[in-house]
């Protein structure tokens, strides 16, 4: 008994997460499944939850209904544009906020605090006019431009670099360094694991972002992955939860890949970023 109540002091942690794990995954499961399943057993009381035969050709089906191959190369596009210029904006405000003194730096900084506090729903109506007086609605460039900055992003690695001691910056100086060759060999290398959380957030948020590009757009050759896959809802196969499932795992698909691929550094990004 001894023994056994040990074991179970040591692996609490084990035993709570598990069941926890096992809800979060279990709509996932449901995706699968229903995805490989005959369109005839998804309300069949009879049928059972596993399918009686694996169907994959609901997924071809699928790409042939809608071209999910050319929404996948959009998303890419448009989440790795984001992501970059949000890399190279946030790093240089971030530095600027915590290392630099100028004048109206605190007013400044509180309107980057302002946006953070403002839903972005809220600013669909003055991005769409910004863009349509640019010339550039119904482009790629559209859904890229009004996320080019981050306010949150900025915040948070401004709050990295404050933590950075100021001698390092100092000596750096000392050998004749000038800004950008500081933020480039000493703040950014040990910042990494606050950008990988950062770029996590964004290619989560900007992957899966339906509203602005639904927006902005009104081309079949320019639309995103959640975009093809509301469409597919709605052209004459919504009630067909076989390809619907397996559009939603189409979409969700690449997160997954990537997490399982690099988790070992999403979760040490997570572990060691923290708002001091």
């Amino acid at each position: 008994m001894t023994s056994v109540s040990k074991v179970l002091r040591r692996n609490w942690l084990h035993l709570v997460m598990i069941p926890l794990a096992s809800l979060w995954a279990a709509p996932m499961v449901w995706i699968v499944v229903t995805s490989l399943k005959e369109r005839n057993e998804v309300f069949d009381p009879n049928a059972g939850f596993w399918p009686k035969r694996l169907v994959f050709d609901n997924y071809l089906q699928t790409l042939e209904v809608a071209p999910f191959a050319m929404y996948m190369v959009n998303s890419v596009i448009v989440t790795g544009a984001i992501l970059a210029c949000q890399l190279v904006t946030i790093t240089l405000a971030a530095y600027a906020f915590a290392r630099l003194e100028f004048p109206g730096k605190k007013l400044l900084f509180t309107f980057f605090m302002l946006q953070v506090m403002f839903p972005i729903y809220a600013t669909f109506l003055t991005n769409f006019v910004t863009m349509h007086d640019m010339g550039i609605v119904n482009t790629i460039p559209a859904m890229i431009v009004p996320f080019v900055a981050s306010g949150y992003g900025t915040f948070m690695l401004r709050q990295s670099f404050r933590q950075v001691p100021s001698e390092l910056s100092d000596a750096a100086r000392l050998d004749g360094c000038g800004h950008l060759s500081i933020l480039w060999h000493v703040y950014l290398p040990l910042v990494k694991p606050t950008l990988i959380a950062f770029g996590i957030i964004s290619v989560v948020t900007h992957w899966n972002d339906y509203m602005w590009p639904l927006l902005v757009t009104n081309s079949d050759s320019i639309r995103t992955l959640p975009i093809g896959l509301g469409l597919l809802a709605k052209a004459g196969s919504g009630a067909d939860w076989t390809r619907l499932m397996a559009g939603t795992f189409i979409v969700v698909a690449p997160l997954l890949l990537a997490f399982v691929i690099f988790q070992r550094r999403f979760i040490d990004s997570f572990m060691h970023t923290g708002v001091k």
